[in-house]
């Protein structure tokens, strides 16, 4: 029979320990939605009774229609100098009314004489209590075994005694922390194995990422017995971060061949590692393994003509498998493999033969050696492939642009305004912008001197703009690379310009930006 293990996701919890990262009650809701669809298991929604924010979440997840994902409540054991009956922690989690609640409780006896100031004895009478106490009370327990392998390393008589402990008032799991993130997989396995032998229920593993080894280690622990694996989205954690659940989730099914989840779930798994980041703010990895941009994307022209043939030469899985896609890079490195690959993207049939593709080659290379890059901007790669080959008409035509940038006196900001001139077709427009800066002077102006003829120019918004120097030693003279990140209510798209003139760069990338919209759109004059 195939081997199943449990998901455990603590993105809510232990994710939004990152630094930088604040979810709101309505963004732990919304991951939460996305973790069900996505089949985790259990969802840790946090800590009860730690702030407002958690105990309004616990209030408001009952709401939610779930068909997946089992809500857990996260807490300690009972404080050594409280009544459980009135200790405010055990109360906060049964007043949570979740069915199951995952308490955490110190198995290295390090941490029992030092951070607990108690004995050995009295923190598994702690142990003891707590567990059978939420289990009287109704609820499934876990238990979280903190620093169990540095305490296994330095006292394991004492850690099994932890365990066994937990074991006997009616934990449900069990589940081996890697604290403070310093194991190797070499020592986790070993560990595991030993634990194995002594323990009747389900183990788990919790990994945090301080020598980079979270993903290894939850592996390599499963290997060796446990069936149950905690983790994060993008591997958000404290310090360095969890276990990254976007590489276990496809490592244990993929490659190992064992149930996590269902193939239609996994291909999920970039949409929702995706979805976390917006929520959370940050930038999307590109080199993150299975889900990033970069996962599958090919570069040289020789990995390109292999992947033509057998996509297997360079990919170690279907990209597909996890939502993700192939893609193909067009650089100074590329040969004519690229080039014809990118052509089938963009729907344009080209012979291999033709010498077009070679003078495409060409053309890009030397555009390359001036500094411009298409890697980031492949919509400005398709608008010049579609010009080379006459199948790109005009939107509009240029007649002439002014930026003006006046300081009118100390402490107060500058003024930037934009006049520009174009023709469309047959008419001649000439408008004027302010904006903040030159360069959103100028998209200004531009934008409303095409508005008229091309209103869903309105739905197009700049989302980045990364400007390079890419000539040292000249100063304010060097040459730039501008490249812009644009997009509208379906998708975003790059595009770039070069130029010793910041302007005339910016001029240039916002222009493609705005041609490959209208190209989309099917516009033209």
């Amino acid at each position: 029979m195939k081997r199943s293990v449990e998901i455990y996701d603590t993105t809510l919890r232990d994710g939004s320990q990152t630094e930088d990262i604040s979810f709101s009650v309505e963004d732990k809701l919304r991951i939460t939605e996305k973790l069900d669809e996505l089949g985790v298991h259990y969802i840790e929604g946090g800590w009860p009774g730690s702030n407002p924010k958690d105990n309004e979440y616990f209030k408001k997840v009952k709401k939610l229609n779930l068909e997946n994902s089992n809500i857990v409540a996260f807490g300690s054991t009972h404080r050594p100098r409280y009544r459980i009956e009135e200790d405010n922690t055990m109360k906060a989690l049964l007043d949570s009314n979740t069915k199951i609640i995952t308490i955490f409780g110190k198995t290295w006896d390090f941490h029992v004489k030092e951070a607990l100031k108690i004995s050995l004895k009295e923190n598994l009478q702690i142990i003891h209590d707590s567990i059978v106490y939420l289990k009287e009370n109704g609820r499934k327990v876990f238990f979280d075994a903190e620093h169990f392998f540095d305490g296994y390393k330095y006292n394991p008589d004492y850690a099994m005694k932890c365990l066994i402990t937990a074991e006997n008032a009616g934990a449900e799991r069990l589940v081996l922390c890697d604290t403070n993130g310093g194991k190797l997989p070499n020592e986790v396995g070993s560990v595991v194995e030993a634990v194995m032998k002594y323990i009747n229920i389900p183990i788990g593993i919790h990994a945090h990422n301080d020598s980079d080894c979270a993903v290894a280690n939850s592996l390599v622990a499963v290997v060796s017995g446990a069936s149950h694996v905690q983790g994060t989205i993008n591997g958000l954690g404290e310090r360095c971060g969890n276990a990254n659940l976007c590489s276990v989730i496809p490592d244990l099914q993929i490659k190992l061949g064992i149930n996590c989840i269902s193939n239609e779930q996994l291909k999920r798994l970039r949409d929702v590692s995706r979805f976390v980041n917006e929520i959370a703010n940050l930038r999307h990895f590109k080199r993150q393994p299975f889900v990033g941009d970069s996962a599958f994307a090919h570069k040289a022209g020789i990995h390109v003509s292999a992947i033509r043939k057998r996509p297997e030469t360079y990919e170690h899985i279907k990209p597909e498998l996890v939502g993700n896609s192939q893609r193909v890079l067009i650089s100074d490195l590329a040969g004519k493999s690229n080039v014809l690959r990118k052509a089938e993207e963009f729907g344009i049939h080209l012979d291999a033969d033709s010498p077009q593709v070679q003078d495409m080659v060409t053309t890009l290379k030397n555009l390359e050696n001036e500094g411009f890059q298409f890697e980031g901007a492949e919509a400005s790669f398709e608008l010049l492939m579609k010009k080379s080959l006459g199948l790109h008409r005009r939107f509009f035509d240029l007649i002439g642009f002014r930026v003006i940038v006046e300081k009118r006196k100390e402490g107060e900001e500058p003024i930037s305004e934009a006049t520009i001139m174009v023709r469309v077709g047959g008419r001649i427009e000439h408008t004027a912008s302010t904006g903040n800066g030159p360069v959103n002077a100028i998209d200004n102006a531009l934008r409303k001197a095409l508005d008229k003829f091309y209103p869903e120019l309105k739905h197009v918004v700049l989302h980045d703009y990364k400007v390079r120097v890419l000539t040292t030693g000249k100063g304010t003279s060097a040459k730039v690379r501008v490249l812009i990140e644009s997009g509208d209510e379906e998708k975003r798209w790059g595009t770039v310009g070069v130029s010793e003139n910041i302007i005339e760069a910016s001029y240039q990338a916002l222009v493609d930006s705005i041609e490959y919209k209208l190209l989309k759109n099917g516009k033209s004059h």
